[in-house]
């Protein structure tokens, strides 16, 4: 099953056919469906007076984000804590896992900051050692992952990003879980790169922590995210921060006073309200449209485009591929190292292609209504 490219476009992205960019940058801000736009004005209209926002739209509408989220990951929504960004997911595990001086935390060298900073606050902190692993492309394999938890019993997380910002490499989740599994070392991932272009299932892919912000390939507004917590975890972990609707009993306004400090059973204990409604509607209009259309086609047509990009590449002399050719080790983010990455960011944004000057180079992040015509374009371009 597949849907209509061009009329997707017509009716969530009439912006694409107009000519005013062709859009590969979704690793860095998604843009935003016609419908999520619509929501976003609509829920404007209603907080002009919030006697027109009733406690029902607000929860109801977080509980629908939740069942999205769940539905969109092989979750239960039980087991979905909404957040307003990636590094609420990240700092929620370094300082509510059960750590103490002395323990290891691992990551690989090359991580976006939002997976390094927080580890480094937890080893100020508490006297957690925090280690970076030197590898290939920042990509930690399961058999470096083996050798490093075989050498040293200390270690009791494993952090990585499912698909590197800076390089577009992706480490194989399935297998560094099973390592963690035979170890007993918790793994949390940074996911925000990854889903959308990809697919994944927690119901198989076992992942203690999982943490994305929704403003890239969820194509949702600013403010909006969410984090996964295993179901056999959530009871075990206490939040660092404590939120006044974390506790049971929260739900019933007439009873605030009582003071009943027992966390709530499932990981809405995490959450921290007041959450921005408005701009959860709009992800939820955003996880409607990624519905409708199914994981499956969407992963399907953004990893053919990377392939465009990656054959392209390959067969020059003047480009770098600097992003892993196997399709299996890469998603949506493919990185080019022409002789002048300055000067060809610059044609780039002259042609009218909106795109990232990153380490690697250039950073091209197509998506599931991209043409072939706007890759080629851009291509042209970054070939002279």
């Amino acid at each position: 099953m597949s849907y209509d490219v061009d009329a997707l476009r017509r009716t969530e992205f009439p912006w694409a056919n107009s000519g005013e960019t062709k859009f590969l940058n979704h690793a860095s801000t998604g843009p935003l469906p016609q419908r999520t736009v619509d929501a976003g004005v609509e829920w404007g209209r209603l907080r002009a007076n919030p006697a027109r926002v009733p406690q029902d739209l607000q929860f109801n509408t977080l509980a629908r984000g939740r069942e999205l989220i769940a539905g969109l990951i092989g979750a239960s929504a039980e087991e979905i804590a909404l957040s307003v960004n990636t590094s609420y997911g990240i700092n929620l595990a370094a300082f509510s896992l059960p750590l103490k001086a002395g323990d290891v935390v691992l990551t690989p060298d090359a991580e976006f900051p939002a997976n390094v900073y927080p580890w480094m606050q937890l080893a100020a902190r508490r006297g957690v050692e925090y280690r970076r692993l030197a590898c290939g492309d920042g990509v930690l394999d399961a058999d470096r992952l083996e050798q490093e938890l075989e050498r040293d019993a200390h270690v009791r997380v494993v952090s990585v990003s499912w698909v590197q910002a800076a390089s577009g490499a992706r480490v194989d989740l399935d297998a560094l879980s099973k390592v963690c599994r035979l170890h007993d070392v918790f793994f949390v991932v940074d996911a925000i790169q990854g889903i959308g272009p990809l697919v994944l299932d927690v119901s198989k892919t076992q992942i203690d922590i999982l943490s994305c912000g929704a403003q890239k390939w969820l194509m949702s507004p600013w403010g909006s995210g969410f984090t996964y917590v295993r179901k056999a975890l959530i009871q075990t972990l206490e939040p660092h921060d404590v939120s006044w609707m974390a506790v049971q009993g929260s739900d019933d306004f007439s009873r605030l006073l009582d003071y009943n400090f027992k966390w709530r059973d499932d990981a809405r204990r995490f959450e921290f309200v007041t959450l921005p409604y408005q701009d959860f509607a709009g992800m939820n209009a955003s996880l409607e449209l990624l519905n409708e259309l199914g994981a499956a086609n969407v992963s399907a047509h953004t990893l053919r485009l990377a392939q465009r990009i990656v054959d392209w590449a390959e067969g020059r002399s003047d480009v770098t591929l600097t992003t892993p050719a196997a399709s299996d080790r890469r998603a949506g983010i493919v990185c080019l190292r022409p002789r002048d990455p300055k000067a060809t960011s610059g044609r780039l944004h002259a042609a009218g292609v909106t795109h990232s000057l990153r380490e690697t180079g250039i950073r091209l992040s197509p998506y599931f209504y991209t043409t072939d015509a706007e890759v080629d374009a851009a291509l042209a371009v970054i070939a002279g």
